[in-house]
């Protein structure tokens, strides 16, 4: 997990968004390998083990065998995700879901500057320096409106994921899933349903 990303984080127990105290383990070049999250108003901690947050209330972990699959749609790869984003100079966050986090390496060499947060990730994927990773039970565990663009994948497009990706959004921004009819949350303008994507945008 990137060091800066902590300021942006909330713990998932429904009370108010605090931001959360961290204390590190190892670190290295800003990541954190590993380490502690705290919560200062219901004081639950949250373990960092090979840069993965894990926020799951069980402290379950992610098997090694869980599988998966890639996206069915063929076109929802790197370079249509970076054009419907429509996003312009470094900085700020996309947060990617489930099957999505698969795009990060080839969107980060596309959209410099741009540091991306994968949710629920596949159990083969690892922390990158462009890329932070959580697991958590029904929520992403991010503070309101901060998200430059969301990314949900094919696997974990229903609610609550939908629901949680709209609220971690800034407005105006673009809302992608890999569904063509998603069962949406109100609030979302949609721009287009083609070619396996739904591609929308916060109001």
């Amino acid at each position: 997990m990137h060091i800066e990303l902590t300021e942006m984080l909330r713990c998932p127990e429904s009370h108010r968004e605090e931001m959360l105290v961290l204390s590190t383990g190892e670190v290295r070049d800003r990541m954190v390998r590993s380490g502690l999250l705290g919560c200062p108003v219901c004081h639950k901690e949250y373990p960092i083990a090979r840069g993965i947050v894990n926020f799951r209330r069980s402290k379950e972990r992610v098997l090694k065998d869980t599988y998966v699959p890639p996206s069915p749609l063929p076109s929802a790869d790197a370079g249509n995700l970076q054009a419907v984003l429509e996003l312009t100079g470094p900085g700020g966050y996309v947060v990617l879901v489930g099957a999505a986090v698969r795009h990060a390496a080839h969107l980060s060499s596309l959209m410099p500057g741009i540091h991306f947060v994968g949710v629920n990730p596949p159990a083969e994927m690892e922390e990158q320096p462009v890329l932070s990773l959580m697991y958590a039970n029904d929520q992403i565990p991010m503070r309101s409106a901060i998200a430059r663009g969301v990314v949900v994948g094919a696997d974990l497009a229903f609610s609550p994921w939908l629901v949680e990706a709209h609220r971690v959004l800034l407005r105006g921004r673009r809302f992608v899933v890999e569904n063509e009819e998603p069962d949406l949350p109100i609030g979302l303008h949609k721009l287009a349903a083609e070619g396996g994507l739904w591609v929308g945008e916060k109001r």
